[in-house]
Parts: structure tokens; C-alpha cells; sequence
């Protein structure tokens, strides 16, 4: 068997140190911070001098620092306070008043600029855990999500995934694709929740189980079980809608749509929805239903290809509401091959929906060709 992978369609994940080191930079540079500084605290002072004793305006230059903190690297943060303060303690050096009043003042000014440092050094802390931990998730995902392309023996797959949110790198959207004994087996779906248990059940069940009827009730067991386990623990209880394919080198492909989307064919200039007859309800939920699961299956030339899709690509809209028209648009593309398809997908969806996505979005191009041609 010939199974080869690739780089991930969306190019290298970032590192944890690139991460790291984007929590502690400052977002402003240090000639436009202290020349900012410089101008505010010369303002502050005319301004001051104007307004007299009546009011003295030096002293809230304090809040600075808590300023500088949000948006500052730690190290501009603490020359931002040793600037304030010297200034501060300049003021009421040459200001009238008590001895009592000088020490409370400069006390005051050291305190609110200690405060600032500790605030900025507190989010750096926090957006470096964020970093790690966004780091610790990609690497859960190049363990988790298989790069690709794909080259089996039977068919070759290209991938699209795209989360909700940039940070999160394993969402609920799921993909996989097997070679096993009895051929090549494809899972798409979308999990209510994470997906990665349904990931791992996925690939053992495609190599040990001869029919994909038992592929697809393996998985079932592993998302009751998981249901059970979430009922004891107070977790909620999770589906998956999915589409499970079989290739086994004849012109057929065996399937069981698991409430999902049913693909698309893409062949000879022309694109169309596969229908299928047999739509059983999600996994998890085969309790709700007498009738078991069957397979079907649908003729699959040589040359032609197979676009599934998650909900997140159908159910996107723009900005006034509408839907995308998927199948209007993989009209046109009918005599794409699998990835510039997948390219036109991308961009297309990103214009449509002015690049905000309101799910994950997950597609595969499976396309029946000899493994020379990736």
C-alpha cells in the first residue's frame, strides 16, 4: 500500500517560540513611546504652570504607566514609571507645601508606578501561558489532523480546514483519511464539541473492521461511550454528523451518511449533488432510531472528483444574510482539478462572507487519478 503525506494545505503552523517572544514585544516602537512621552509631559507641565496653584495638573501624569502597560513591552513600562517618577518628584521638589505632603505625593507617584509594572509584567505573563498553551494545541493538531495531500491506491485527497477562531488550531470539524486492508477509508464530519476522540476511533475502526457499515458502528460505540462518560462528569452529551466513503479500486464508492452533507461530483465540465438515499441520522443518536445503518453506493469514473463539505462552508453568509450558493459556484469550477478547486474554495468563501466565519470550515477534494500526478 502507497500512503504519502504533505504539508498542510495552509502552509507551516507557527512555532512556540514565535509566539512567545509576540507576547513580550511591545506594540509601539521605542522612538514614537518616548518621543509621545516627551511631548505629553512638556504639555502637562506648560498646562500646570498655567493653571497655578488652583490646580495641579504633574501629578496625573501617574496614570501613564497603567497606560504604558497595556499596549508596552515590559522593559518600555519601566522606563515609562522611572520617567514619571522623576518628574513627579521633580514637581514637588520645587513645589510648595509641608514635608508631609512631598512624602505622600512622591509616595503616591512610586506606588501608581509600581502598580504599572506589575500590571504590564501580569499580562505579559498571561499572553506567554496563551502562547503556550496555543503552541501545545498546534502541536496537538500535526498530531491529530493528518497533513495533506494524501496518495493512497485509490484515490488521491487534498484538504481544506480552517477554524472559527485563529487560536484554535482543533475545532469540531474532522477529516481523515485511511488506507487499510479493504481499501481506502474517508471520514468527514462535524462534532458537536471536540473531535479528536472521533478522529482516533475513526482510524482504528477503518483498519480492523472489513465492512464500512462496521466502520461506522465502531464509531457509534466510541461516541456513546464518550456520552456515558460526559453524564457521570457533567460534560455535555455530543453527535457527530458525518459521511464515511469506501474506495476499493473498483469505478463504485461504498458510502454512510451519517446526517451530513452529501458531496459533490465533479466530472467531464460538469458538477452536481450525489443523491443519496439511505440518510441515517447522526452518530451518537442511533438510539432514536429503529432502522440500523446501510451502506450505499454511486459510480465514481476515473478522472472525476469528490467535494465534501462541512455545514461551515454551506451555512456561511454575507453581509446581508445570505447563504453561500455552493453548488452555483462549483458549477464553474467544474473543470478545476482537486486543489486549485480547494484554492477557488478558499478564496471565494473569504470574499463571500468578508472573511468572518461563524463555523469551522473543513473540505476535501478526492480525486480518482494514479499516484504519479500530485
Amino acid at each position: 500500500m502507497r500512503q504519502r503525506g504533505v504539508r498542510h494545505r495552509g502552509g507551516a503552523l507557527p512555532g512556540p517560540d514565535a509566539g512567545i517572544a509576540a507576547a513580550s514585544r511591545g506594540r509601539i516602537g521605542n522612538g514614537a513611546l518616548f518621543g509621545g512621552l516627551a511631548l505629553l509631559t512638556l504639555l502637562v507641565v506648560l498646562l500646570d504652570n498655567t493653571t497655578g496653584n488652583d490646580l495641579r495638573v504633574v501629578p496625573l501624569l501617574v496614570v501613564v504607566p497603567a497606560l504604558a502597560s497595556v499596549y508596552c513591552s515590559l522593559r518600555q513600562t519601566i522606563w515609562v514609571a522611572v520617567w514619571i517618577t522623576a518628574v513627579v518628584v521633580g514637581f514637588r521638589a520645587g513645589a510648595d507645601g509641608t514635608f508631609w505632603d512631598f512624602v505622600f505625593g512622591i509616595g503616591f507617584a512610586v506606588l501608581a508606578c509600581a502598580l504599572g509594572v506589575a500590571a504590564c509584567a501580569a499580562r505579559i505573563r498571561h499572553a506567554t501561558e496563551m502562547a503556550r498553551l496555543r503552541s501545545a494545541a498546534v502541536t496537538l493538531q500535526r498530531q491529530i489532523l493528518r497533513p495533506l495531500p494524501v496518495v493512497t491506491d485509490h484515490v488521491l485527497a487534498y484538504g481544506l480546514y480552517e477554524p472559527i477562531e485563529e487560536d484554535r488550531f482543533v475545532g469540531g470539524d474532522i477529516y481523515e483519511v485511511v488506507e487499510s486492508p479493504h481499501g481506502t477509508r474517508v471520514i468527514i464530519g462535524d462534532v458537536q464539541g471536540k473531535g479528536l476522540a472521533a478522529i482516533s476511533a475513526f482510524r482504528e475502526a477503518a483498519i480492523r473492521e472489513p465492512a464500512l457499515t462496521g466502520v461506522v458502528q465502531a464509531l457509534e460505540d466510541a461516541v456513546v461511550r464518550h456520552n456515558e462518560f460526559s453524564a457521570q462528569t457533567g460534560e455535555a452529551e455530543r453527535f457527530v454528523t458525518a459521511l464515511v466513503l469506501g474506495f476499493d479500486g473498483g469505478r463504485r464508492v461504498e458510502t454512510v451518511n451519517c446526517g451530513h452533507l452529501p458531496p459533490r461530483m465533479l466530472h467531464d465540465g460538469r458538477a452536481s449533488a450525489v443523491t443519496l438515499h439511505r440518510t441515517s441520522v447522526p452518530l451518537g443518536l442511533a438510539g432514536l432510531s429503529r432502522e440500523a445503518r446501510t451502506a450505499e453506493s454511486f459510480d465514481f469514473p476515473r478522472g472525476a472528483t469528490l467535494l465534501a463539505v462541512t455545514d461551515g462552508v454551506t451555512e456561511a453568509r454575507d453581509a446581508g444574510g445570505a447563504f453561500y450558493p455552493l453548488d452555483e459556484r462549483v458549477a464553474a469550477w467544474a473543470g478545476h482539478g482537486p486543489r486549485e478547486l480547494l484554492d477557488a474554495l478558499h478564496g471565494d468563501l473569504e470574499t463571500f462572507s468578508g472573511g468572518i466565519r461563524r463555523d469551522d470550515v473543513a473540505a476535501l477534494a478526492l480525486h480518482r487519478a494514479p499516484a504519479a500526478t500530485l
